[in-house]
């Protein structure tokens, strides 16, 4: 409770000053010249806050730090977060106070709601410097539509993109339990499987994108997600929502008084029998896991047939980094082709590319189309319709519902 407490009260500060800064003057590096950058990168260090709660994440992280020091001389450290708004709310400090220059965050892996705070409050790099790095040529933009648009907020080059994200579920086919095909479904599988489901408690990311699911499939006329939260419909828009929570609680894991912390949490309880189903929002989720011992190999993936969510995730430059230039050359690394297909690997991480296969050298594209999914991976075929993401204002304001309904969070 005392997380979720804290977590709000940030998120709290940050919307409360929203809107009382000016503007920022523009950045005005040439990009074009690229040798220059990584000449004026040389020997920077890199403050790289990232969400820090999977080892292999952090693992390839350090991959990453390596390469960037071997290659560029520029020092990466991983500043390891469980809450993005921590960092947020450090820029928004930083601004209050007038540290306009040598700011303590040079870069922040980011998305959603963050994003579309730091954005309207004039906190990032200035726009377009994203869509001019190097290797910005091999990213898929035209048919990947949340590359531009995160969580319905133009993106306009203020982020880079890093990876893709869509929700799955996954289960052990070995306990011949056959699936729900919705959230509908789900509530109802839940009455003849009680005990046997939870779901991580807001803000946990996965727990909150559960919710945003949930809501997705739930209301009557999903465009209204797309706008901003209107207080005068919000109960009636959200109404069946939680009239649907309410019916499934009683029939979840342990009653439905408390909560997994976490995605990990609730990947371990599948594996100890406790649960039969757990869910990610990383297609290569479950192949990971069998890849590291972590489930066993009758485990397989699946999505709701009339689709899940899907979005892009990014890294960001903070408009007073103190090493924006290390942290134009650490971005534009993340988008080469040889740092997209370690990171899709599922025995490094599993998180899917970015980038258009088309725009790729033979070579490369070859390497690509030779990589090993796992087993439980589903192709691009099989994953489904993807669901868009709410407008960010949804997910606050759900978080919140949420809470005063049920009292507890992680």
């Amino acid at each position: 409770m005392l997380r979720w407490i804290y977590s709000g009260l940030l998120t709290a500060v940050i919307f409360a000053v929203a809107g009382t800064f000016s503007p920022q003057s523009a950045f005005t590096e040439d990009l074009s010249d690229w040798k220059a950058v990584e000449q004026k990168a040389k020997g920077q260090t890199v403050y790289f806050n990232a969400w820090g709660g999977a080892q292999n994440i952090n693992d390839y992280i350090a991959w990453v730090a390596d390469e960037l020091d071997k290659r560029h001389d520029i020092t990466v450290v991983h500043v390891k977060l469980d809450d993005t708004a921590n960092a947020v709310a450090t820029v928004v400090a930083e601004k209050a106070a007038g540290t306009d220059e040598g700011g303590s965050i040079d870069l922040i892996w980011i998305n959603g709601e963050n994003f579309a705070s730091m954005k309207r409050q004039n906190l990032l790099l200035s726009p377009g410097w994203a869509e001019k790095l190097p290797n910005w040529k091999y990213v898929d933009h035209e048919s990947k539509p949340t590359i531009q648009t995160d969580f319905t907020i133009p993106v306009e080059g203020l982020e880079s993109p890093w990876g893709m994200a869509k929700m799955v579920f996954f289960h052990d086919t070995a306990r011949g339990i056959e699936m729900p095909d919705s959230f509908a479904q789900l509530v109802e599988w839940t009455k003849e499987h009680n005990g046997r489901f939870s779901y991580p408690a807001p803000p946990d990311f996965i727990g909150s994108s559960f919710l945003k699911q949930a809501l997705s499939e739930s209301v009557a006329d999903p465009s209204v997600l797309l706008e901003p939260v209107d207080e005068a419909t919000f109960s009636e828009v959200t109404a069946p929502l939680f009239d649907q929570l309410d019916a499934m609680h009683p029939n979840l894991w342990r009653g439905g008084r408390t909560f997994p912390k976490n995605k990990e949490a609730l990947r371990r309880m599948l594996a100890d029998n406790e649960i039969d189903i757990a869910f990610a929002f990383s297609p290569a989720e479950a192949s990971n896991a069998i890849a590291n011992k972590e489930l066993p190999d009758s485990v397989r993936s699946f999505v709701f047939s009339g689709g899940t969510l899907g979005n892009t995730h990014f890294v960001a430059i903070p408009y007073n980094a103190s090493a924006s230039h290390g942290a134009l050359v650490l971005a534009n690394f993340l988008l080469s082709p040889e740092a997209q297909l370690r990171k899709q690997d599922p025995v490094i991480w599993g998180d899917p590319t970015v980038l258009a296969m088309e725009k790729l050298h033979a070579d490369k594209r070859a390497s690509f189309e030779a990589l090993d999914l796992g087993i439980a991976t589903l192709g691009p075929a099989d994953l489904g319709p993807t669901l868009h993401e709410p407008h960010a204002s949804w997910m606050t304001r759900i978080e919140e519902e949420w809470i005063r309904r049920y009292g507890v969070a992680n």
